[in-house]
């Protein structure tokens, strides 16, 4: 018999699925009270009555345990503070651009990468920069290491530099942090700047440039 495709599909819609009462499917469950007490091993229909007497809902924290956990609580407010917490770790997330240099870069390429980094600082975002050289290019180490660290100067209005640059291989690599918001000071953009150029930025980080930052990193060419 020939497998439809698609088969898991409905075991992938339910992966975030919530297990409560008469759904737990388990034989037994190690039950945590509305205090938070742990109240031991027992099967599901039991745990459920105590919860009902309590006017609460019995809820499946960790269903790869063995036994799954349970928790007596009110399943709304338990789904709310999930959701909440969600939220908030998708607003403090920091995301991680890459401005990429390369030793002979012409002045108005450094420009439009130095303002665009400070961009990218100025929003909170952590700057990875990397310089990467190419042949006979290695000869001049010095010089890469000398734009690098006129990058970081230029920057240091927004930001600063986690460590020294550092040369791997054929890269100088150095990782920059967004200074407190509040001493932030924009140098090569205005605030008008940050607002008409988001449109650039969801271009650029598709461009395929040379690889070098993580997959969830994001770059300026």
């Amino acid at each position: 018999m020939v497998k439809k495709p698609g088969g898991n599909k409905r075991y992938q819609q339910n992966r975030n699925y919530i297990r409560k009462n008469d759904k737990i499917r388990a034989r037994e469950v190690r039950v945590i009270g509305p205090d938070g007490e742990m109240l031991g091993v027992m099967p599901p229909e039991e745990a459920v009555k105590i919860a009902k007497s309590h006017g609460l809902d019995l809820v499946e924290v960790a269903a790869s345990a063995r036994p799954p956990v349970c928790r007596i609580l009110e399943f709304g407010k338990y789904k709310y503070e999930l959701s909440k917490s969600k939220r908030n770790k998708e607003k403090t997330a920091k995301r991680v651009k890459e401005a990429k240099f390369r030793p002979r870069i012409e002045e108005h390429d450094y420009m439009t990468k130095v303002r665009r980094s400070e961009k990218f600082l100025h929003q909170g975002n952590k700057l990875k920069i990397t310089l990467m050289f190419r042949g006979r290019e290695m000869e001049h180490v010095n010089l890469g290491m000398d734009l690098v660290k006129q990058a970081i100067k230029d920057l240091s209005g927004v930001g600063k530099a986690d460590d020294q640059p550092k040369l791997n291989g054929r890269f100088i690599i150095v990782s920059l942090s967004p200074l407190p918001k509040n001493q932030r000071t924009l140098k090569y953009n205005s605030l008008e700047d940050l607002e008409t150029d988001e449109s650039d930025d969801s271009a650029e980080e598709d461009e395929p440039e040379e690889v070098l930052a993580d997959q969830d990193s994001d770059s300026v060419n």
